[in-house]
């Protein structure tokens, strides 16, 4: 039996944990949701605006969650005015904003990608004989392996992977976990690199 002085009310046991107990009115029942039961209440709501706003399904899951976290992370802060009955429209607005930024950040990527590709097409403007081993004798090529290995591993292992593994820059990009602008870029660097040490080699002789 509850000692006199700490029985809770029906209010109080029935209250989320997050909500303040100031907010609580004393003989009103409390129309506060817990995160869980709103989130239960408007995910389709908002899922399917979140997909009418951006490009793919995939977009639209990730937009739908930085929107919930931008929310949570306000509502942590104490920097939220509005109250709960302000949350759908306030998610509503984060998707609109966020689809936006998705949508520019995707055109950016895929404007890199693509010259990404270009570059791959002109990649004969850096290749050299070298490179073949019916076109170079067994002296230059050891030099160049050396040379090679004394490269950053982030420019050898795309020059590898690019000339004797015969890999596109996407392919590269897919195992290096990098973007096909980044893979192209040090690909280019790599084999610049190269070049001046064959250069300096000729010039001894």
């Amino acid at each position: 039996m509850a000692d006199e002085g700490t029985e809770c009310t029906d209010a109080e046991m029935n209250t989320p944990a997050y909500v303040r107990k100031e907010e609580v009115i004393e003989g009103e029942s409390s129309h506060l949701l817990s995160w869980d039961e709103w989130l239960r209440e408007h995910a389709a709501q908002l899922l399917l605006f979140a997909r009418q706003q951006s490009r793919s399904p995939e977009d639209a899951e990730d937009i739908l969650q930085d929107a919930l976290i931008r929310l949570a992370r306000k509502e942590a802060s104490g920097e939220f005015v509005g109250g709960q009955e302000a949350w759908l429209s306030y998610v509503f607005a984060s998707i609109r904003r966020l689809a936006v930024d998705y949508g520019r950040k995707s055109d950016r990527r895929q404007k890199r990608e693509d010259e990404a590709c270009a570059s791959e097409r002109d990649e004969d403007v850096y290749t050299d004989p070298w490179f073949s081993s019916a076109a170079a004798d067994e002296e230059l090529k050891q030099f160049m392996e050396m040379q090679l290995r004394k490269l950053p591993s982030k420019f050898s292992e795309v020059i590898v992977l690019k000339i004797w593994g015969e890999q596109t820059f996407q392919q590269i990009a897919e195992t290096l976990e990098i973007s096909q602008n980044t893979a192209a870029s040090r690909y280019r660097y790599g084999i610049d690199l190269l070049r001046r040490a064959l250069r300096n080699k000729k010039n001894q002789f």
